[in-house]
C-alpha cells in the first residue's frame, strides 16, 4: 500500500511508498500499542475488581494477564504493564483484611517471581524478533526442514536406502544430519552424513545453518569439490566451536561404482556379500570441517555389487565412555552383519544399539544393492 500522495514544489502529486521493512516495522509498533493498552485495562480493572469485591474476585485473576502479556510484550512497554500490576498489588494486600502479614508478602512474592519469569522468557523471544510463541514455531520448521533434507529419495530398481537419526536424550534437535541427493536422471546418489561439535539442542542452532547449506551444494557442485566447498563455508561462519565431521558418498546407481571423502569422521564400513563380512575403509581421510582453511578431500573409490552395502554413522554409535573404540566398531559391525543376514534396517539397528545409549546423537546411512 503506498500513502497519501504529496505535492511537490512543481504542483505535481508525488507518491511515497514506503519499503516493506518499514511498513513491517509500523505495524508491528501499532500492534505493540494496542497490546500494551489492552494489557493495562484488564490489570487495572482486575486489580480494582479485587479491591472491590475481595470475596468475590481473587487476586489470582492478575496471573493469566502477567502470563498474556510477558507473551506479547517486551522491554519498556513489559515493563510499564508489571510495574503497574505490582503498584497495584501492593495497595491491594494491606486493604485485605483475611491476609496475615506473611501470608500477603508471600502473594506478592509470588507475583513477582511470575513477572521475572516471564520478562526474562519475553526478552529471550525479542533476540529472536517473535512474538508469543512464533519462535516456537519458528524452530520447529526449521527442525522439520532438517528432517526434510535428510529424506532419502527412491532410488531405482535394485537398490535400498535407509537412515536414522537420533538425539541426545530424546531431545528434538540433534548436531547430527543426512542429506541426500539424487540427480534428475536418477542414475546419481550422493549423500553427507554430518556431525556438529556438541549434541542434543546447543548443536540444534548450527546444524540448523549447516544443513541449509549443504543442502544447497549437494549435487550443485562436482563431488571432488564437495567437502572443500563445504570447509570453506564453514570457516567463514566464524564460529568459535564450529567445527564439524562428515563423510560425503557419491555413489553411481548403474555401476555400483562410488567414491568417499571424510573430514574428520569414523571411516564408513563396505559390505562384501562374496565373503559375508564388513571391513572398515580407512582411506582419504581429511581434517576437520571448518579448522584449516584451503584444504583439499583425497576420495576413494570402490564398487557395489549386488549384495553388497556401504554403511555411514556418527560417533555417537561407537564411542562410549570408558570404552575402546576399537571395541565399539566391532560391537557395530556386529550388529549390521546380523542385520543384513535378516534382511533388516541397517540404520536403524545400528542406531538403536549403540555404545553411547542416549547420552550421545546418533546417525547412520545404510545403501545396499539388491
Amino acid at each position: 500500500m503506498t500513502a497519501p500522495p504529496v505535492t511537490g514544489s512543481d504542483g505535481v502529486a508525488v507518491a511515497v511508498i514506503r519499503p516493506r521493512w518499514l511498513r513491517s516495522r509500523v505495524s508491528d509498533v501499532n500492534e505493540d500499542r494496542v497490546y500494551t493498552a489492552v494489557c493495562l485495562t484488564a490489570v487495572v480493572v482486575a486489580g480494582a475488581a479485587a479491591m472491590a469485591w475481595p470475596d468475590d474476585v481473587p487476586s489470582a485473576l492478575q496471573f493469566p494477564i502477567i502470563v498474556v502479556a510477558g507473551l506479547l510484550l517486551a522491554g519498556r512497554r513489559l515493563l510499564v504493564v508489571y510495574g503497574v500490576a505490582l503498584a497495584i498489588i501492593l495497595v491491594w494486600a494491606p486493604v485485605t483484611s483475611d491476609l496475615s502479614v506473611s501470608r500477603a508478602s508471600l502473594v506478592i512474592l509470588s507475583f513477582v517471581a511470575v513477572m521475572a519469569v516471564m520478562y526474562v522468557a519475553a526478552e529471550s523471544r525479542a533476540l529472536v524478533g517473535t512474538r508469543g510463541f512464533g519462535g516456537d514455531r519458528m524452530f520447529a520448521e526449521l527442525r522439520d526442514r532438517i528432517s526434510s533434507g535428510g529424506h532419502l529419495p527412491d532410488l531405482p530398481e535394485g537398490w535400498r536406502s535407509t537412515s536414522e537419526v537420533l538425539s541426545a536424550h530424546g531431545d528434538r534437535f540433534s548436531g547430527d544430519f543426512v542429506v541426500a541427493h539424487l540427480s534428475p536422471s536418477g542414475n546419481r546418489l550422493e549423500i553427507v552424513l554430518v556431525d556438529v561439535s556438541g549434541k542434543g539442542t546447543r548443536a540444534g542452532t548450527r546444524a540448523l545453518l549447516l544443513s541449509g547449506a549443504l543442502g544447497g551444494l549437494l549435487g550443485s557442485i562436482p563431488s571432488a569439490d564437495f567437502l572443500r566447498a563445504a570447509n570453506e563455508y564453514l570457516i567463514r561462519q566464524g564460529w568459535e566451536e564450529g567445527f564439524a565431521t562428515a563423510v560425503h558418498l557419491d555413489l553411481d546407481l548403474r555401476t555400483g561404482e562410488y567414491s568417499i571423502a571424510n573430514a574428520g569422521h569414523p571411516s564408513p564400513a563396505c559390505y562384501t556379500s562374496g565373503r559375508g563380512r564388513w571391513t572398515v575403509l580407512d582411506g582419504a581421510r581429511g581434517p576437520l570441517l571448518g579448522v584449516v582453511p584451503g584444504v583439499s578431500f583425497a576420495r576413494q573409490t570402490g564398487r557395489l555389487d549386488r549384495g553388497d552395502a556401504l554403511l555411514l554413522y556418527s560417533d555417537g554409535i561407537i564411542e562410549s565412555r570408558g570404552r575402546d573404540l576399537t571395541d565399539g566398531i566391532d560391537r557395530m559391525l556386529g550388529v549390521a552383519a546380523m542385520s543384513v543376514l535378516r534382511d533388516g534396517d541397517i540404520a536403524h539397528d545400528v542406531c538403536e544399539t549403540a555404545r553411547s545409549g542416549e547420552d550421545d546423537d546418533r546417525a547412520a546411512f545404510a545403501v545396499l544393492r539388491l
